[in-house]
């Protein structure tokens, strides 16, 4: 039996430096920060008063007023880039076969930010002043449930909480599942919507974020010598993945071969990565075994970078451990949209499949001194025009999660 092949076929995204595939293309181009003083809510007592927030969400532009009323915002950033991906992949869901279409997200945290906000609710006005939709609202599998059913689809439907490699492992899982023939067309992603005190405050106890609250914009910097920590974000992003066939036959203009996945777990520590990198490293070797490739095939990866000091130096010697002496190109792009936690790794996924379809990496801002033993080439600056044949984009969880995604141009 002919092996089925993965392609991805429309991209939706909601970030905070943009809405769908040439929103978020045109924030890349721009190189900017988004990252600003959080304004959520007041962040009195805490080291880090900064994040990367979306300003200009409607959940009424995406859905319609009872399904936004009864959705939180985790939801209904997944709802949104759901929709988005479709359009852009021209697909009407009424016309797509229901049980051959399916839905894999991931999130670290779902629907904790909601949570928090009903507990207020509860303390100041008891039972009768909570939503009776929390508990359909808060648990992590909300995303994928409730896009289902907006868009009628009955096919395969599961969301993980692999930390920041969740929407990673959800790509990873749908390429798993097209190749076994289990579903036809997969929407796959990632949502977070963190920004709550409760969620933030407790990472800013862990002293994880950046506190260089003065100078928001460059807070983020991945690979510099001076980063302080990640910046907390909030956003989702969804890929539209077909069974190759099932595009070709349909004349989709196809955007990049999802071609491989790997993933390991370090099983060493919560927030610290393995000094060694050796699982690390696995993901990325399984990854390229997985798609058939050579490390020599490879001409960039979207690292994970996340501006933390541990994480960076880390992954900066997995990566030449991968590649030996031979240069292979290398961005970080949370310095422009933060950390938005299990959302992270789809957002990335859709990132380099983009750069691949149309030649240009985006930069690693922020870098003015590199923490660059590995001696990387980083790509800085306004990007680089640069033809691939191939890629891969990383992504770290907290406990020790490491998956790669592998993909080719089309």
């Amino acid at each position: 039996m002919k092996e089925r092949k993965a392609v991805i076929t429309g991209i939706g995204c909601v970030t905070p430096v943009g809405t769908g595939a040439e929103g978020l293309w045109e924030g890349l181009r721009r190189g900017e920060s988004a990252v600003g003083p959080i304004d959520r809510f007041v962040p009195s007592g805490l080291k880090s008063r900064i994040a990367a927030q979306i300003r200009d969400f409607e959940p009424q532009q995406y859905m319609d007023r009872k399904r936004a009323h009864r959705t939180d915002r985790y939801s209904q950033l997944a709802i949104a880039s759901g929709r988005l991906a479709l359009e852009h992949a021209g697909l009407d869901p009424s016309q797509l076969e229901s049980d051959r279409t399916g839905v894999f997200m991931g999130s670290a945290l779902g629907g904790i930010a909601y949570a928090e906000e009903q507990c207020g609710q509860f303390m100041s006005g008891g039972y009768r002043n909570v939503s009776p939709t929390l508990g359909f609202s808060v648990f992590g599998g909300a995303s994928s449930c409730n896009m289902a059913m907006e868009f009628g689809f009955t096919g395969p439907n599961e969301t993980n909480s692999m930390s920041c490699a969740s929407g990673a492992v959800a790509i990873g899982r749908a390429l798993q599942a097209i190749r076994r023939g289990e579903a036809d067309t997969i929407l796959a992603g990632g949502s977070e919507a963190p920004l709550s005190p409760l969620s933030f405050g407790a990472f800013d106890m862990l002293r994880a974020m950046s506190t260089r609250n003065e100078q928001p914009d460059s807070a983020s910097r991945p690979f510099d010598r001076s980063r302080d920590g990640f910046v907390m974000g909030e956003g989702a992003a969804v890929l539209v993945i077909e069974e190759e066939g099932h595009a070709r036959a349909r004349g989709a203009t196809i955007l990049a071969e999802l071609s491989g996945f790997g993933v390991s777990n370090d099983a060493h520590h919560m927030s610290a990565p393995l000094p060694c990198g050796t699982q690390a490293q696995r993901a990325m070797r399984l990854a390229l075994h997985d798609a058939d490739m050579l490390q020599e095939d490879i001409g960039y990866v979207n690292a994970h970078g996340s501006s933390t000091p541990l994480n960076d130096v880390t992954e900066s010697r997995v990566i030449r451990s991968v590649f030996g002496s031979r240069p292979v190109a290398v961005s970080g792009t949370k310095g422009l949209y933060g950390h938005p936690l299990g959302a992270s790794g789809a957002i990335e996924a859709a990132i380099t499949a983009l750069s691949l379809s149309r030649g240009w990496l985006p930069p690693t801002i922020n870098l003015q001194d590199p923490d660059n033993e590995a001696e990387l080439d980083l790509v800085t600056g306004f990007g680089r025009n640069m033809r691939l044949d191939a890629a891969l984009s990383n992504s770290y969880g907290f406990g020790g999660i490491n998956a790669t995604l592998a993909f080719r141009r089309r």
